[in-house]
């Protein structure tokens, strides 16, 4: 039996990254909690991969807090900054936010980390604090453009959007005003976005709370005064919080905040996150399944459709090219089929499985040892 060896380069990631991540947006809001969608391979494909340079003050806290008390409870998964195997996420190397100590220092401290030539990060987050909601509209087409700017200079780092964390203003509030503009920018441009604003506005039910004035400590009005949602769900939801500390806020929005963290990375990775969600509440109309996942000879392909329909399907490389013809307008009855793929002619690497089926489009990576 042969040894597996994990070639699992920056090159291919970063090849494979841009080719099949960078086409289309990746928003990353209230819809994007539940970790435990998250299939275990993309997870292990982050950790591997992802080389994290995050600057923030106390409100971008919010994420690491969770992510600690997730990999707590979680176990090695989760891991970060543990050693080998775990996710690198240095929080050191860039000091300020997108607004401390002024609007583009920020900038220049990414260009410079980013140029020298012993340089390991390929992705960078920036966080605001509280200055979005001062911004005018100005303000943050300067912050989108040299953001825009950085990702044409550094075309192998993944950058990453965040938008201004709530502030009571409700739907009309400056704040929202200025966070629709980065969202809209995000959206038209294929950018990444870290929502931070939308996964405050509401709680684990997909109740909203912006109309309703809600702030970054999850406080909220209500005809009877005001009122904390996050405190409300933990106590309807007996056993399902945790405590933690939670910079101007509370321990269940930080997990929120973590379980998308999360969930982004392993977007970035490759995963079809809307593909899997809509699996998970059986509107789906087609989903796609491969394991093993490492694979070495022999790749077992799962399909389910809902209805009988014409499906294609291809595989490709890290860099986006076709290096196999799997199925070609091959006509499938509703329901699943499984059949085994050879890999005996492929090096290893990353590759990903594409489906065609309809307008439905479905990329999964797997890696080939």
């Amino acid at each position: 039996m042969k040894k597996p060896i994990y070639i699992l380069t920056f090159f291919l990631f970063i090849s494979s990254m841009i080719e099949l991540s960078a086409k289309l947006p990746i928003i990353i809001d209230h819809q994007c909690t539940k970790v435990q969608l998250i299939p275990n391979e993309f997870i292990v494909a982050s950790r591997q991969n992802l080389k994290i340079a995050y600057g923030h003050t106390s409100h971008g806290s919010q994420v690491t807090s969770g992510m600690s008390l997730l990999a707590e409870q979680s176990g090695s998964i989760y891991k970060f900054n543990s050693g080998t195997g775990s996710l690198l996420y240095n929080e050191s190397l860039l000091s300020g936010d997108l607004g401390s100590p002024d609007r583009t220092s920020w900038a220049n401290s990414t260009r410079e980390l980013l140029s020298k030539p012993n340089n390991i990060i390929n992705m960078v987050m920036w966080s605001w604090c509280g200055q979005v909601s001062t911004s005018s509209e100005s303000d943050i087409n300067s912050y989108l453009s040299l953001m825009d700017k950085l990702e044409s200079d550094f075309p192998n780092v993944q950058f990453v959007y965040f938008t201004g964390h709530l502030d009571g203003s409700g739907i009309n509030g400056n704040l929202n005003q200025r966070n629709n503009q980065i969202r809209e920018f995000c959206k038209k441009n294929n950018k990444t976005l870290f929502d931070f604003a939308d996964i405050e506005s509401y709680d684990p039910d997909g109740n909203f709370f912006l109309d309703k004035n809600s702030n970054d400590n999850c406080d909220y009005t209500s005809l009877s005064g005001t009122k904390n949602w996050a405190t409300e769900w933990c106590n309807n939801n007996p056993g399902k919080c945790s405590n933690c500390s939670c910079a101007h806020s509370q321990c269940l929005n930080c997990m929120m905040k973590a379980n998308a963290f999360w969930w982004m990375l392993s977007r970035i990775s490759g995963w079809n996150g809307a593909d899997e969600t809509i699996a998970q509440t059986t509107k789906c109309a087609i989903s796609l399944r491969l394991y093993p996942n490492p694979a070495q000879d022999i790749l077992s392909i799962n399909i389910n459709i809902s209805n009988s329909d014409y499906v294609n399907c291809e595989l490709i490389d890290s860099k986006g090219a076709k290096v196999m013809e799997i199925l070609q307008n091959r006509n499938f009855q509703s329901g699943e089929t499984k059949f085994n793929q050879d890999l005996e002619i492929l090096s290893p690497g990353i590759y990903w499985v594409r489906l065609r089926y309809g307008n439905n489009l479905i990329n999964k990576c797997f890696i080939k040892i």
